[in-house]
């Protein structure tokens, strides 16, 4: 194979692989910039979206659109659902809440092995056959995820930038005391933004679903590069966690191309703590006062 094959290759398989991160990152920062609770359950409701997604479209043979429409609404619900009963009372220690979504962590992994048991399971692919891009060749289904990713992304985006809901809960992650005097409920806030954050994973869990198998332990690397990635970018910057979600797909991809999954790993927690050293901030977030 010659190496510009290998390149679109790998600059495609990064394409997939960053959108995954930045989808799980935009919940993963958006929780956090808003409640300042670290999910560690984020994971966890990537699994339940590729477990929707295999139940509806691989088991039931509805539409995918219909799997992904499901796993928001279903997932969403759980996860404000979850804030009112369980986060909320733990509000006023943070550790005490991330401790709490460690605790859903394992409740929700162990229901999985629970009904599922711990063999993964195939999917079938949304659209068969093969694209070409120059000499290289792909599956539809790799430019599906993509194409799917940045939709969800642009609709995420306009949702906060032209919504009266988004807009009040980017005032709410700038300064919640100055949100609650110009009268925005922020205890409504609150459960809407973590069911939104959790949804997200899930919509990154079911597209990625058909690219890869599903098991109770899918949502664990996920998780994991999330948490790098919202680092990377700038903890509770939306844009931040986009650009480091791409930027850590791309590494990963090139990486485990040229030179091996391990030698990638280590280039991408290198490529933070390098950027940390420069930046303590992230690469577009914020000092806090």
């Amino acid at each position: 194979m010659d190496i510009v094959t290998l390149l679109t290759q790998a600059g495609v398989n990064g394409l997939v692989i960053g959108t995954m991160y930045a989808l799980m990152a935009i919940g993963f920062t958006l929780v956090f910039g808003i409640m300042r609770v670290v999910n560690f359950a984020h994971g966890e409701f990537y699994m339940a979206g590729s477990f929707i997604a295999f139940l509806t479209y691989a088991q039931w043979q509805l539409p995918f659109a219909a799997t992904i429409v499901i796993a928001i609404l279903l997932v969403g619900f759980v996860g404000a659902l979850i804030e009112w009963v369980l986060i909320r009372p733990l509000r006023a220690d943070e550790l005490t809440g991330m401790i709490a979504t460690l605790g859903i962590s394992v409740v929700l992994q162990n229901s999985a092995l629970m009904f599922f048991g711990a063999s993964p399971r195939p999917m079938p692919e949304v659209i068969s056959g093969l694209v070409r891009i120059g000499p290289a060749v792909f599956s539809w289904s790799r430019i599906f995820v993509i194409v799917s990713a940045v939709l969800v992304i642009g609709v995420f985006w306009l949702f906060m930038q032209k919504s009266r809901t988004g807009r009040a809960m980017r005032a709410v992650a700038q300064d919640r005391e100055a949100a609650l005097i110009q009268g925005i409920d922020v205890e409504r806030i609150f459960p809407l933004a973590f069911g939104i954050s959790v949804a997200l994973a899930a919509v990154a869990g079911a597209l990625m679903a058909p690219v890869f198998s599903v098991s109770p332990f899918v949502g664990i690397t996920p998780m994991l590069k999330a948490f790098i990635v919202v680092i990377l970018g700038g903890l509770g910057s939306i844009p931040g966690a986009v650009l480091g979600g791409l930027l850590l797909g791309m590494i990963e991809s090139f990486g485990a191309t040229m030179l091996g999954a391990m030698i990638a790993d280590m280039l991408q927690l290198a490529l933070v703590i390098a950027i940390l050293l420069i930046r303590p901030s992230g690469l577009l977030g914020r000092k806090e006062a």
